[in-house]
């Protein structure tokens, strides 16, 4: 029986691809800001309808250069329903992650992060979970009241659109991931985006050590360049995303047609006034007559590989042990406990789909 993977990366054509990257034999320019990294930048920028994008080596690079852009260190209120990423983030950038529950969207319960707000606060990192996002607008309001920045963890939601608006466009910063197993990618990959000319100088300067200039550095900064093979792969993918998730949809179309009248479970819809990326397909198993963990079992029998994501809670992980409370997140702990994402990927086929649900449905193939 062939292996299904919850995910499976989208790729352009094989001749497509050659033909980018045997120009770089010519050139031999093969990172350090070449010409298909600053046209894959330029290009991104308006697909994603954002003012300024740059391109890092991975999101995470990328996350942890955004919360060095806040020049100070303190408190950032954020969820531990996330990967892990996130929370790293944070952390490794000398600050301290304040732990919010969700709402369940899956996303930031932006009726509880006020209550979360001291004089400590520097910052309020939301993430977009599934290519659901947060509430922007009554973030947006928390923020310029209590004069903080908002940087998203936007890893879900490339190219997905609020009111027509890039998603890109909220905040002070957000990270895209473009990592292989995203909706778009880079093979790895990650962008800030801004709207403020204000970051651009040192969120330029220091994914390339700092430098200003060869003779100038201004910055302690480190080494986040995206190479010229991956910006390749991403122009190349670029040509064909939309094709991508609109076969996509079709699969979290066929899902939902199969599942949506079955009890004890909820299913993710797209979000009102939201264009979506399709990205994930999780399942809210609450008393139906498997759990999660049940089916995660029955699936994986059948060589079909689901994903408990996101489980555990970052603030149950071994490496924060004795650090947080979990128990202030109550949703977040029941939804990482109880969540399923089954396989979604373009190029899924529809009657793999069917017999995904018929495991689910039956317990059996």
């Amino acid at each position: 029986m062939k292996m299904i993977n919850v995910t499976k990366s989208s790729l352009p054509s094989y001749k497509k691809y050659s033909r980018k990257i045997k120009k770089l034999w010519k050139t031999k320019h093969l990172t350090n800001l070449g010409f298909y990294h600053n046209e894959l930048e330029m290009k991104l920028s308006k697909y994603l309808l954002v003012e300024n994008l740059l391109l890092y080596n991975n999101g995470h690079s990328a996350l942890e250069f955004a919360f060095e852009a806040i020049m100070k260190k303190g408190e950032i209120i954020t969820t531990p329903f996330t990967f892990s990423s996130t929370t790293h983030a944070i952390i490794r950038t000398g600050n301290t992650p304040v732990f919010c529950d969700v709402k369940y969207d899956y996303t930031i319960d932006e009726s509880k992060i006020e209550e979360l707000i001291t004089e400590k606060t520097i910052a309020i990192a939301p993430v977009h979970v599934y290519g659901n996002i947060c509430n922007v607008d009554k973030i947006s309001e928390i923020a310029k009241k209590y004069n903080l920045m908002v940087i998203y963890d936007s890893a879900h939601v490339f190219g997905t659109k609020y009111k027509d608006k890039g998603i890109g466009t909220f905040g002070d910063i957000s990270m895209f991931s473009l990592h292989a197993t995203k909706v778009f990618h880079s093979i790895e990959g990650g962008a800030l985006t801004f709207n403020d000319n204000s970051y651009k100088e040192m969120l330029t300067s220091i994914r390339n050590f700092g430098q200003i200039n060869p003779e100038n550095i201004k910055y302690i900064g480190g080494n986040g360049k995206m190479d010229e093979f991956r910006a390749a792969m991403g122009l190349t993918l670029l040509e064909i995303i939309d094709s991508e998730i609109g076969k996509r949809k079709l699969v979290y179309e066929r899902y939902i047609q199969n599942l949506k009248h079955l009890d004890g479970i909820k299913l993710n819809y797209v979000q009102s006034d939201v264009t979506s990326n399709y990205a994930y397909f999780p399942v809210l198993f609450e008393n139906y007559k498997y759990n999660r963990n049940e089916i995660y079992e029955l699936l994986k029998i059948n060589n079909i590989i689901s994903r408990k994501y996101f489980y555990p809670l970052t603030s149950e992980f071994s490496a924060y042990k004795g650090l947080f409370h979990i128990n202030e997140t109550p949703l977040a702990k029941h939804l990482a406990k109880n969540i399923l994402c089954l396989p979604l990927y373009a190029d899924l086929n529809l009657k793999d789909v069917d017999m995904i649900c018929n495991i689910i449905k039956k317990g059996v193939l």
